[in-house]
C-alpha cells in the first residue's frame, strides 16, 4: 500500500512591511503619468539616465560611514565582502556618474525615474520602497539652468492638465543673510531655519515661541525653544513681516531689510535674474511665486530652492521640489561641480491626479475582446485578432476554458474592456460581426435595471458587415 505523500506547506500570501503591490489599474495610470512627464523633459532636452539600484555603501554615505549609518539604509555585506546598499535617492548616483566620466559634456541635463528604498518607519502613504522621478542640470552656475528646471516644473503640470498650482521659490542665501543680520551664530542657523520652515503649518506665534522660550502644543507636549534673546527674535520678526509679500515686492522688501548683508543681496539678485529668464520664456507667472520662507534641505541646497503646491489639494504638500546644490559632485572629484535639480514624488502626484480626475483609471490595456464561440473557427478568430492588432487596436482573444458567451462577456466587463466582438457560425457564413459596446452597457446599467430598456439602448450592440469592423472600432475608440 502506497504511503500518503505529505502535502507541501502552504506559503502565506503576505507582503513585507513598508512595501506594496501596484494593481494593474493603478500601474497603468502611473505609466501614463510617467510617459507624459518624460515627454515634457525630453521636449526640453533632458536625457534619460538609469543607474544601478545597488551602490557601494561609501558612495551613498561617504567614506566615513559605519555600521550604524549602514543600518539606516537597506545595506548588507555583498559578494567579495563588499559593503553595499540600495539607493535611497538618485542625486548621489548622478554625482558619482558625472565624476566618473572626465569626458562628459557639461552641462549635463538628465532625468531619471525608478524605485528607491529607505529604512523609514512605515505609515499612511509612507513606504520603504517608493518611486522617485528627478531632473537635474549638472556642471554650470548659470542661473539659466535654475530657470530651466522651474520652467520644466511648470510645463509638467500644464501637460498633466492641472490648472491650479504654484511653484514657490526662494534662495538659501537670503536665509543665510537673515542669520547674519540677526547676529545669530552660524552654527545655530540651521536650527533657526528649521523653525522658520514651520511658519505655514504652525503659524507665526508658534514660530516666535519656539525661537524663544518654547511652547506647549495642542496635545500638551512641551516643545523646547532655542532661547534666542529678544533683539534677535525681533530681527527675525522683521523678516516674517515681509514673508507674506509675494513677487517682486517681496524682493524689494528683502533688499530694504537685508541689503547690507552681502550674501543676502546676492540671493536677491539671483532671484531677480531667474524672474527675468522666466518672463523671457513666457512662463505663466500665475504659476510661480516668490516665498522667502521656503527652507528645504539644510545640509544640501546652497542657492535657489523651489517647491510646488496643488492649490486644490494643499494637504498633499509639496509634490515637486528641489534647488541648487554646488557641493555634491565635489565629494568624488575634489573639485566643485555645481548642479541644480528637482524631484517629483510620483506616488503622491498620482494620487492627486486621480483625485482631481486628471487620469482615467482603466482595468485593462485591451480595447477589444474577441470572443470565441465556435472552436472550429479558431484560426479565423486568430486571424481577426492579428488584423486588429496590425492597425493599432489593442486586442485580446478570450483564452479561457469556457465557450459560454455570457461568461466571456462578463470577463470583458469585469476587466473593463470597452468593446467585445462576437462572431458565431452564422456570422461567419454571412461575413458579419456583432460588436457589443461594454462601456456603454456599463453606463446604461447604472441608469436602469430594466433589461429590455438596456437592450434597446442606442449603440450598445450593433451587427455590421465584417468589412466595416475596423472603421467602426477606430471611430468609436477615438
Amino acid at each position: 500500500m502506497a504511503k500518503n505523500k505529505k502535502k507541501p506547506d502552504r506559503v502565506k500570501p503576505q507582503i513585507l512591511k513598508g512595501f506594496r503591490d501596484y494593481p494593474p489599474a493603478e500601474q497603468m495610470a502611473r505609466q501614463e503619468m510617467v510617459s507624459k512627464i518624460s515627454g515634457v523633459f525630453e521636449l526640453m532636452g533632458f536625457l534619460p539616465l538609469q543607474t544601478p539600484s545597488l551602490e557601494f555603501a561609501s558612495t551613498l554615505l561617504g567614506q566615513h560611514y559605519n555600521q550604524d549609518s549602514l543600518n539606516e539604509l537597506f545595506g548588507f555585506l555583498g559578494p567579495d565582502e563588499v559593503d553595499m546598499a540600495l539607493r535611497y535617492e538618485f542625486t548621489v548616483s548622478l554625482a558619482r556618474y558625472v565624476a566618473a566620466d572626465p569626458n562628459i559634456a557639461l552641462p549635463f541635463r538628465r532625468y531619471q525615474y525608478g524605485n528607491c528604498w529607505r529604512v523609514d518607519k512605515p505609515g499612511p502613504g509612507r513606504y520603504r520602497e517608493f518611486m522617485q522621478f528627478d531632473i537635474d542640470i549638472v556642471g554650470t552656475q548659470n542661473l539659466l539652468a535654475d530657470s530651466e528646471i522651474m520652467a520644466a516644473m511648470v510645463t509638467v503640470f500644464e501637460h498633466l492638465g492641472i490648472e491650479r498650482f504654484v511653484v514657490r521659490y526662494s534662495n538659501r542665501k537670503i536665509l543665510n543673510g537673515l542669520i547674519e543680520f540677526a547676529g545669530i551664530a552660524a552654527e545655530r542657523g540651521g536650527d533657526v531655519m528649521r523653525i522658520v520652515d514651520k511658519l505655514e503649518k504652525q503659524g507665526r506665534e508658534a514660530v516666535i515661541q519656539e525661537l524663544g522660550p518654547g511652547r506647549t502644543d495642542k496635545s500638551g507636549d512641551k516643545i523646547p525653544g532655542l532661547g534666542l534673546p529678544g533683539e534677535q527674535i525681533a530681527s527675525i520678526e522683521g523678516f516674517l513681516d515681509i514673508a507674506g509679500t509675494k513677487g517682486s515686492p517681496a524682493l524689494d522688501e528683502a533688499e530694504r531689510l537685508l541689503g547690507e548683508i552681502e550674501v543676502a543681496r546676492a540671493g536677491i539678485e539671483e532671484l531677480r535674474q531667474i524672474d527675468s529668464f522666466l518672463n523671457a520664456m513666457k512662463i505663466n507667472r500665475e504659476h510661480t511665486e516668490v516665498d522667502l520662507t521656503i527652507v528645504r534641505g539644510l545640509g544640501y541646497y546652497t542657492g535657489p530652492v523651489f517647491e510646488t503646491t496643488l492649490l486644490d489639494l494643499p494637504e498633499y504638500g509639496s509634490v515637486f521640489s528641489g534647488g541648487r546644490y554646488d557641493n555634491l559632485v565635489g565629494r568624488f572629484t575634489g573639485k566643485s561641480i555645481p548642479g541644480v535639480g528637482s524631484s517629483i514624488g510620483p506616488d503622491r502626484l498620482l494620487a492627486a491626479l486621480i483625485e482631481l480626475k486628471k487620469l482615467k483609471m482603466r482595468k485593462s490595456v485591451s480595447n477589444v475582446l474577441v470572443t470565441v464561440m465556435d472552436r472550429e473557427h479558431i484560426n479565423d478568430y486568430l486571424a481577426l485578432v492579428r488584423e486588429l492588432r496590425e492597425v493599432g487596436i489593442a486586442t485580446e482573444i478570450f483564452a479561457g476554458d469556457t465557450k459560454n458567451l455570457t461568461k466571456q462577456i462578463k470577463y470583458g466587463d469585469k476587466v473593463g474592456i470597452p468593446f467585445a466582438v462576437i462572431i458565431g457560425s452564422d456570422e461567419f457564413e454571412r461575413s458579419e460581426v456583432t460588436v457589443k459596446n461594454l462601456d456603454a452597457g456599463r453606463e446604461k446599467a447604472e441608469q436602469t435595471s430594466d433589461r429590455e430598456e438596456w437592450l434597446k439602448a442606442e449603440d450598445i450592440q450593433v451587427t455590421m458587415p465584417r468589412s466595416e469592423l475596423i472603421s467602426y472600432l477606430k471611430k468609436h475608440l477615438s
